[in-house]
């Protein structure tokens, strides 16, 4: 529960099997409109590995309830909401566990966790990230943030900030019928979250108000501010895809150029925006990379 009373779903995944030995703990913060049921997989492939995995759903979407005018719209004023509720999360989570401690985000749960230890929110210090696919700027991306940053503040100000930015799916212009090919080639996996939404109605969640558009553009544009990047001391490891229509590629491989302990494993084609949940030829080496980051820079 968050320090104003709202209701936060949170998991503790199992224990790692025994005879493994235990190397630390992982929280994982997803993406805008997910829930965390859609990795599990990827949570019980780092259990078998010695992790304690931990995930929550941010505060109005999945099992965390709703901040818009209906059940449909991802809505918030201010990334920085968000932002505190993981730094108290974190407090918490953090207390009395042994080992190191890893913070991992996908897409904008990526944004948030890098925004987080940018401004020093987190005590404690996370060891190391682990970004998937992180939404550090959106599409177009040959529009400059402070033209979005103005779109968004008008057509937040000419209508209800809480409306919907766009109709349906992922992103503007898209269709239902294209989703899966924006997330993972991967149809089994794309299943699983319809099944997931089917049995759990309550996490399911479509387009973003104007809002939470604006809140965005705000929000990168304090993430790529003179020296903030540069400010992140800690050892970051990025799995991405120059093949992305979700999130910006580019402002990805301009963050990892400043970053100054950033690794990165960047695909091509071959992966979509869900990394973690493409392919196994795709998702497999994902994961052998960030165990071998995690081998090499995070002692047990």
């Amino acid at each position: 529960m968050a320090e104003d009373g709202h209701e936060i779903r949170f998991i503790d995944w199992s224990e790692p099997p025994a005879g493994v030995t235990v190397r630390g703990s992982i929280l994982f913060m997803a993406g805008r409109g997910d829930a965390y049921e859609k990795y599990l997989e990827t949570f019980e492939h780092w259990r078998c590995k010695g992790w304690r995995v931990s995930a929550a759903d941010w505060r109005g979407q999945g099992g965390s309830g709703r901040l818009g005018n209906d059940d449909a719209t991802g809505h918030i004023d201010d990334f920085a909401l968000w932002i505190a509720d993981l730094a108290q999360l974190w407090k918490h989570w953090s207390e009395s566990r042994e080992g190191p401690l890893v913070l991992a985000g996908h897409s904008m749960g990526g944004h948030l966790t890098l925004r987080a230890v940018q401004e020093k929110a987190l005590n404690p210090r996370p060891d190391a990230m682990v970004l998937s696919a992180p939404m550090l700027d959106v599409f177009p991306e040959f529009v400059p943030l402070p033209v979005k940053r103005w779109l968004s503040s008008a057509m937040s100000s000419i209508g209800d900030a809480k409306r919907p930015a766009w109709k349906i799916s992922e992103k503007p212009g898209s269709s239902i019928a294209n989703r899966q090919k924006l997330l993972t080639h991967d149809a089994q996996r794309y299943e699983d979250e319809r099944w997931w939404r089917e049995q759990r109605p309550e996490l399911r969640l479509g387009p973003g108000s104007w809002a939470w558009v604006r809140a965005s553009a705000f929000s990168s544009t304090a993430m790529f501010r003179p020296g903030a990047l540069e400010s992140v001391s800690i050892p970051v490891f990025i799995v991405a895809t120059d093949a992305d229509r979700l999130v910006s590629p580019a402002a990805i491989r301009a963050a990892i150029a400043r970053l100054p302990d950033a690794e990165a494993l960047i695909f091509g084609e071959e992966a979509r925006h869900e990394i973690l949940r493409e392919e196994d030829a795709v998702r497999l080496k994902a994961l052998a990379a960030i165990d071998d980051f995690l081998d090499r820079r995070v002692a047990s």
